[in-house]
């Protein structure tokens, strides 16, 4: 059976770089100016009829052979210069940093590495798309050194990736979208505090080590070995700072509420980390509310956008309260479900705050809530309310935090092998 790609021209480097993954390097592809999404249809019928002849040359002329499901690329051992100073051009070279200077990845390092998770090197953890690379032990070893890891460091990188391939977190989606997302981790257990992984004040950064060399671990693992590089198949319109390395622990000492790894069924104690395809953190400043509902009202008030990704796509929106203002809301006897049911149902977005072509685009993608609705009506930034995502992280300071996520993507807690 024939077939073309077909994309605009912005993404042609991801269409190119899937193919190859997937055993297809002579499929076609055809391409149209970009962009495609909130343009007239005057402009996209204009679009189309300049590639009408192109895509049906494509589609009746037969390719070279290709065989589907085969992979178009063999695995490359490269060697990697030990000296710091050539190894920062040679990486810079081949696209495989992200733009700080990285460790080298010397042979004895990474035997070091591969010490911390006593596997087999060669064992496969996940395939990570859009390239379709396979992460094995070793390879995850080798990012580790690039970012400045530890052989402790390497069961939770393991972990981390292994839910990341998990179909639920929709990774392919993630690495690739315009939207500015990022794999956020949250770790829980008695490893957090072992790795000296950062809860309380500045838990985001700068200055936590094994925060900053974990996270930027599986960061580029998921550009070196799943292949989205930034500006070609990593589409994301202008990023943010957490795609250098995104990972915190959620601060259980100073939570009134059970952690979220308890939330999510696992027993206390147990070392988990949770993975999210999150933007980075809007700040929530209250230092007025004496109140559980006033501390809700301002929640709600950061959250209820018209232009965050949850409000249309759903997902799992992600509040991080500050210590102070968690026992503000649990000093009037509120459970963290509590919380939750009353964020779902103050964090909404009047209709009439979305432009009249978002309504239209809206009410296909989410007709249950906009499709018919009446003009003064709101929608929710989640489809109920045990999808929002409820952590307790920071130090002193009546300040919380709001991420979005994605939205089409569920966040993935595993438990971390020691």
């Amino acid at each position: 059976m024939a077939a073309v790609v077909l994309g605009t021209d912005e993404f042609a480097a991801l269409a190119r770089a899937e193919a190859l993954g997937r055993g297809l390097p002579q499929l076609p592809l055809v391409t149209v100016p970009h962009p495609i999404g909130g343009t007239r249809p005057d402009s996209v019928r204009a679009k189309a009829a300049l590639v009408v002849d192109e895509v049906i040359q494509a589609l009746t002329t037969a390719p070279g052979l290709s065989i589907p499901g085969e992979r178009g690329e063999e695995a490359e051992t490269l060697e990697a210069p030990a000296d710091p100073d050539r190894l920062q051009a040679w990486v810079l070279e081949r696209g495989l940093g992200d733009g700080l200077p990285v460790l080298p990845p010397t042979p004895e390092r990474v035997k070091a590495l591969l010490a911390g998770a006593r596997r087999d090197p060669d064992e496969v953890i996940a395939v990570l798309p859009p390239r379709l690379g396979e992460a094995t032990i070793r390879t995850l070893a080798i990012n580790a050194a690039l970012a400045g890891a530890r052989p402790e460091h390497l069961p939770l990188i393991i972990a981390a990736v292994e839910a990341l391939a998990d179909p639920a977190f929709n990774l392919a989606a993630v690495q690739t979208t315009t939207h500015p997302c990022s794999a956020l981790l949250i770790v829980n257990g008695p490893l957090a505090a072992r790795l000296g992984i950062a809860s309380g004040a500045g838990a985001l950064g700068p200055g936590p080590w094994a925060n900053a060399v974990i996270g930027r671990a599986v960061r580029l693992a998921l550009q070196n070995v799943g292949g989205a590089r930034p500006g070609r198949e990593d589409r994301a319109t202008l990023g943010h700072p957490g795609k250098y390395t995104y990972c915190l622990a959620e601060n259980e000492a100073a939570s009134p509420w059970e952690p979220l790894s308890v939330e999510r069924g696992f027993a206390p104690g147990t070392s988990t980390v949770t993975v999210c395809a999150s933007e980075a953190p809007h700040n929530v400043n209250d230092h007025g509310s004496i109140t559980a509902s006033g501390i809700v009202v301002t929640l709600a008030g950061v959250a209820a956008t018209s232009g965050n990704n949850n409000v249309y796509l759903e997902g799992e929106p992600l509040f991080v309260l500050g210590p102070e203002h968690a026992r503000t809301v649990a000093g009037e006897g509120w459970s963290k479900a509590d919380l939750k049911q009353a964020l779902f149902a103050a964090a909404r977005v009047p209709l009439s705050r979305f432009s009249a072509e978002n309504l239209e685009r809206f009410a296909a993608l989410r007709p249950q809530w906009f499709q018919g609705a009446s003009a003064d009506a709101a929608v929710p930034i989640a489809a109920a309310w045990e999808d929002l995502m409820v952590i307790v992280a920071g130090g002193a300071g009546k300040h919380s935090a709001f991420i979005p996520t994605f939205g089409r993507t569920r966040s993935v807690t595993r438990r971390i092998g020691e």
